[in-house]
C-alpha cells in the first residue's frame, strides 16, 4: 500500500502542475476576454470536442482496462485492434461533426445569439479536428498506465496545457478568440506525438493499425457502451451549464465556466490521481478474485478523498471573493465580472467531494461488471433533478441556480452509488 500512495503522491504532483498550467488558460482568456460574447464563445466552442474527448475516449479506455488482463488472444494483437478501432470511431464521429457543423451547434446551443454563433462557429472547426488525437491520447494513456508507466500519462497531459495557452495566448493579437482554436488544435498534436513517441521508447506494444475479428475488442464494446452512456450523462452538465447560460444575459456564459473550472480544480487533481493508480489494480484484484483488497481500495481511496477535498471545499467557500479577485482580476475580468461570477463559484464549491466521489465509486461498479446501473442512477440525477432544479431557482438566482442544480444532483448520485456498492458487494 505505501507502494501506491507514493505512486499516488507522484502522479498528483505532476497533475497539479499540469492543472495549474491549464487552469493558467483560463485566467489568460479571463484576462484577454473577461467575460465578453467571445469568452462565452470560446467556453461554447470546447464544449462539443471536449465531451467527445471526455466520454468517448474515457469510456473505451475504461472498458479497455477492464479487458486487458483478462484477454483471450495475444496482448500485441489485441493492443493494435483497439487502436484501430479508437482510431476509426474518433475519425468517424470528428468527420460528421464538421461536416454538419452549423446545423449541430443550433440545435445544441439554440439560445446562441446572432453575434455569439458567428464567433463560435469559427471557432469549433478549429477545435474538433482535435478531438481525434484527444480521443487517442486518453486510449495510449491508459495503455501506459497499465503498464506502470504512470508519470508518462500524467505528463502528456502537461504538455498538452502548456501548448494550447502558449500557443493560443500570443496569437490573440493577430487571429482574436480564433488562436484559442488554433492553439487546442495544435495543443492535442504535441499531446499525440509525446504519448506515441513514449510508447514507442518504452517498447510496450506496437500501434501499427490492424483489422481483423477480435472477441476481445468485442468485450470492450459491450463493456463500453454503458461506460459511455453513463460518462455521457454525467458530462451533459457542462452542456446543461451552457444551455441554460445562453438564455440568460451576455457573459453567463463564461462566468459559468470560471466557476466551474475554477471549483474543479482542486477536486480533479485529488480525483485523477487517485483514480489514475487504483483503477488499474482494482481491475487486476478483481480478475483475482481479492474482494478483501478491493474493500480495502474502496475504503482508504474514499478516505483520502475526504481528507483531501474537504479542506479545499472550505477555503473555495468562505474565500470565494478574494480567490476570484486574485486569480481573475486583471486585463478585461473587471469589477463586473467578479460580481457575476464569485456566487456562482461558491455553489460550486459545494459539489468538489460529490463529483470526485462519484467518479471514483463508479470505477468500483465498472470493475464488477455493473457498467448499467451507473448510466441509469447518472440519468436519474443529471438529466432529471440537476434540470428540475435549474429550471425551478433560475428566474430567482440567475446563473447560481446552474451550480444548485450541479450540487444537489451529485450529492443524490453519490448516495444511490454509495448505498448499493454496501448492500450489493458490502464495500
Amino acid at each position: 500500500m505505501s507502494r501506491m500512495m507514493k505512486i499516488i503522491g507522484t502522479v498528483a504532483i505532476i497533475n497539479i502542475v499540469a492543472r495549474i498550467i491549464g487552469f493558467l488558460r483560463e485566467m489568460v482568456i479571463g484576462n484577454q476576454f473577461g467575460t465578453s460574447a467571445a469568452a462565452d464563445a470560446i467556453a461554447t466552442a470546447y464544449t462539443i470536442p471536449n465531451f467527445i474527448y471526455l466520454v468517448v475516449g474515457g469510456g473505451l479506455t475504461t472498458a479497455f482496462i477492464s479487458v486487458y488482463h483478462s484477454s483471450k488472444t495475444d496482448k500485441a494483437i489485441f493492443v493494435r485492434r483497439m487502436f484501430t478501432s479508437v482510431l476509426m470511431t474518433a475519425t468517424i464521429i470528428t468527420v460528421l461533426a464538421v461536416i454538419f457543423a452549423e446545423p449541430l451547434l443550433k440545435t445544441t446551443f439554440p439560445d446562441l445569439k446572432p453575434n455569439q454563433f458567428e464567433l463560435t462557429y469559427p471557432l469549433f472547426l478549429w477545435m474538433m479536428p482535435s478531438t481525434i488525437i484527444l480521443v487517442l491520447s486518453t486510449w495510449m494513456s491508459g495503455l501506459l498506465n497499465l503498464n506502470d508507466k504512470f508519470k508518462l500519462s500524467s505528463i502528456a497531459i502537461l504538455v498538452y496545457n502548456a501548448a494550447f495557452v502558449i500557443i493560443s495566448a500570443p496569437l490573440v493579437k493577430w487571429y482574436g478568440p480564433m488562436a484559442y482554436g488554433i492553439g487546442a488544435l495544435l495543443g492535442a498534436v504535441l499531446m499525440g506525438v509525446f504519448l506515441f513517441a513514449g510508447i514507442r521508447k518504452s517498447k510496450l506494444y506496437s500501434l501499427k493499425p490492424a483489422f481483423g475479428k477480435s472477441e476481445d475488442v468485442k468485450r470492450v464494446w459491450v463493456i463500453a457502451l454503458p461506460i459511455l452512456l453513463g460518462g455521457a450523462s454525467m458530462q451533459f452538465y457542462a452542456f446543461i451549464h451552457r444551455i441554460a447560460a445562453a438564455g440568460l444575459s451576455e457573459g453567463a456564459i463564461s462566468a459559468v465556466n470560471y466557476a466551474s473550472k475554477l471549483s474543479n480544480f482542486p477536486q480533479a487533481i485529488m480525483m485523477t490521481a487517485v483514480t489514475t493508480v487504483i483503477y488499474p489494480m482494482l481491475s487486476k484484484k478483481e480478475g483475482e478474485g481479492d474482494h478483501e483488497t478491493i474493500k480495502q481500495l474502496y475504503k482508504k481511496g474514499m478516505l483520502l478523498l475526504a481528507a483531501l477535498i474537504a479542506p479545499a471545499t472550505a477555503v473555495a467557500y468562505f474565500f470565494a471573493d478574494p480567490l476570484v479577485r486574485l486569480i481573475f482580476e486583471h486585463g478585461e475580468f473587471d469589477e463586473s465580472s467578479v460580481l457575476i461570477t464569485v456566487p456562482i463559484f461558491k455553489v460550486f464549491a459545494l459539489s468538489m467531494f460529490f463529483l470526485a466521489a462519484n467518479t471514483y465509486v463508479t470505477r468500483f461498479y465498472y470493475a464488477k461488471g455493473n457498467s448499467m446501473l451507473p448510466v441509469i442512477f447518472s440519468l436519474i440525477s443529471v438529466l432529471g433533478i440537476n434540470i428540475a432544479i435549474i429550471y425551478a431557482l433560475i428566474d430567482s438566482l440567475g446563473a447560481s441556480a446552474i451550480a444548485y442544480g450541479t450540487v444537489i444532483s451529485s450529492a443524490i448520485n453519490l448516495i444511490m452509488l454509495v448505498i448499493y456498492a454496501r448492500v450489493k458487494w458490502k464495500l
